[in-house]
């Protein structure tokens, strides 16, 4: 049984990712931007994602080749990035906004109020014990 539910967990983060936009793909960039009104230091994305600053460079890149955003520097601080969604990055940010909204109002329909409740519970605390075991992990290694 162990197996299949974390096979089945492995199917949800997937279709997450797909679907929602994972954490530090070009979807969350173009959210997020569209979110905080089509603007966000480099440091600021970096802090919002669940990924590392070369990973998010490498996104970054990428819009930007695309011609969804730009990079200049920080009027207040040099050293770092502003980045800026462009008008053809807000159309798309917006669809892809809406589309996710879309996606959240649908995602757990099938579930009443309580069913929801008793998952997020249980989600919560598959959570809790998988930090648990990563802290147990550390100090060992």
């Amino acid at each position: 049984m162990t197996r299949e539910i974390l096979h089945d967990l492995g199917f949800f983060g997937h279709y997450l990712h797909m679907h929602a936009g994972g954490r530090g793909g070009k979807q969350f960039v173009l959210t997020n931007l569209h979110k905080n009104g089509s603007t966000l230091t480099q440091r600021e994305l970096l802090e919002r994602t669940n990924t590392s600053p070369a990973a998010l460079s490498e996104v970054l890149a990428k819009l930007e080749s695309g011609g969804l955003i730009v990079r200049e520097p920080y009027e207040h601080d040099k050293r770092q990035l502003q980045i800026e969604l462009t008008q053809e990055g807000e159309v798309c940010a917006a669809q892809m906004f809406e589309q996710r909204e879309q996606f959240e109002q649908r995602a757990l329909a099938c579930l009443s109020a309580d069913e929801q409740a008793q998952l997020k519970e249980l989600l919560e605390r598959l959570i809790e014990h998988w930090n648990h075991l990563d802290e147990e992990k550390e100090v060992r290694a």
